[in-house]
């Protein structure tokens, strides 16, 4: 807990730093899963985000593929961060080795994501940063029904140039 407190204000700290609107970027998302990210945004304010990440557990793993749109807000007051929401779909392909019940399997499932987050882009540098939190709602699979909010920080390089 103490480690998710000290990114997040490291974020903050970081993103009131001179920043600026950038046209995509590609990058890494650290949260569930752990993810490479890219995003493109299509005008000043909407945005798309494609990212495919995996996870391992003694028990089980998985790996997804998903998409978000998102839309971007200007926070009055402050220059150098915005503020988004959005949602998308993923599909999360689990495998599971339960071999202490003879249990070799595996499962896909289709996911509803929400999002909801902060993001920064600076002018000296071509680096994005971004913190998220991503409901997902499991249509069907392992993990049927509400799995929970998952939060995530993204550092990533902005290809091209900045608006």
């Amino acid at each position: 807990m103490k480690t998710r407190c000290l990114f997040f204000i490291a974020f903050i700290c970081i993103s009131f730093s001179l920043s600026a609107q950038y046209n995509s970027a590609v990058g890494l998302r650290l949260g569930y899963p752990n993810s490479i990210t890219y995003k493109k945004f299509l005008n000043d304010n909407n945005a798309i985000e494609l990212f495919g990440g995996i996870r391992g557990y003694t028990t089980y793993s998985s790996f997804n593929a998903s998409g978000l749109y998102e839309i971007h807000k200007e926070i009055d007051g402050v220059d150098n961060l915005r503020w988004y929401y959005g949602g998308g779909a993923g599909v999360f392909f689990w495998t599971y080795n339960r071999l202490f019940i003879g249990d070799n399997s595996s499962n896909i499932s289709v996911g509803l994501h929400g999002v909801l987050g902060l993001d920064s882009a600076f002018e000296e540098i071509p680096l994005n940063l971004r913190t998220d939190w991503v409901p997902t709602f499991f249509l069907n699979g392992f993990t049927s029904g509400f799995g929970g909010g998952y939060a995530g920080l993204s550092a990533r390089y902005i290809l091209g140039q900045t608006k």
